[in-house]
């Protein structure tokens, strides 16, 4: 099993497909019925796992670009490979995702990449007056190499795969309910499908929470390769996302929140 396969499915399917699993509209009445649950200032630091050996880590801060209530909110992630799996395989990612913050539709994320001898510089620019998503890319590790350039339809709205976090926080989850998600990283639009399976207890770094399990439907669609993904949300107005499990060919991935903090102030480290 190669170490390269390991660490990138770690951190990419760590950060972005369990994001992009949480993408889409609102139920009626959903953003009315919750209080706020995130605000600026957040952080939260997953430790990701591979079987048994720690894989690396992710951490998320939101802040805000200005100081007007119709001022985007930035999220800045990165993920970086460590113990055992940046032995065999270094990497050090980077998203920036802008949304707006009365609705959580996506206006950008630009994503840096670096992952062996994978290095591209990706933005796309989600225009939803013209129902566009403007991708432009490099491939750095190709020397001379042309830059992409792509423009695909859109609905109005979509989410990218950092935004959605946010979004499905904003939610009423009830057991046994199905949500159709819309969601775009660059090319076709794709509908997911999420599935609230149960209400039950977990454990994670941060203690033992009350969470909803749900399963997307992502593998086959937004992602090519087969597999399972499952991911459990806190019972409580926070609606943090407490562990992503992926299930694929080389094993399971695990996403387990280590902390959450909050700066009034702007954005600050976690607490370890």
């Amino acid at each position: 099993m190669s170490g390269c396969r390991t660490a990138k499915i770690s951190l990419v399917v760590g950060i972005s497909v369990a994001a992009a699993v949480l993408a889409g509209h609102a139920p009626r009445g959903a953003q009315a019925a919750l209080p706020e649950p995130f605000s600026p200032g957040e952080t939260l630091t997953y430790d990701l796992s591979w079987q048994i050996f720690p894989a690396g880590e992710v951490v998320a801060t939101l802040t805000k670009r200005g100081e007007g209530a119709k001022d985007a909110y930035e999220v800045k992630a990165t993920g970086a490979s460590r113990g055992f799996v940046s032995l065999l395989y270094t990497v050090h990612d980077e998203f920036s995702s802008v949304f707006d913050p009365r609705t959580v539709c996506s206006e950008s994320i630009s994503k840096k990449i670096s992952e062996g001898r994978r290095r591209k510089d990706t933005r796309i620019v989600f225009d939803g007056a013209r129902k566009l998503a403007i991708l432009d890319e490099r491939d750095l590790a190709a020397q001379g190499a042309p830059a992409k350039h792509a423009e695909n339809a859109i609905p109005g709205c979509v989410q990218d795969v950092v935004s959605a976090f946010y979004f499905v926080r904003r939610q009423p989850l009830r057991v046994g309910e199905q949500i159709r998600l819309p969601i775009n990283d660059g090319s076709k639009t794709s509908d997911v499908r999420l599935e609230v399976q149960a209400l039950e207890k977990i454990r994670v770094p941060m203690g033992a929470e009350m969470a909803y399990r749900v399963e997307p439907t992502v593998f086959g669609g937004l992602l090519k390769r087969k597999g399972r993904m499952l991911v459990w949300f806190s019972d409580d107005e926070r609606r943090l996302p407490l562990r992503i499990k992926a299930m694929i060919s080389v094993g399971t991935i695990t996403a387990d929140l280590k902390s959450a903090s909050t700066s009034p102030t702007g954005p600050s480290p976690a607490t370890h």
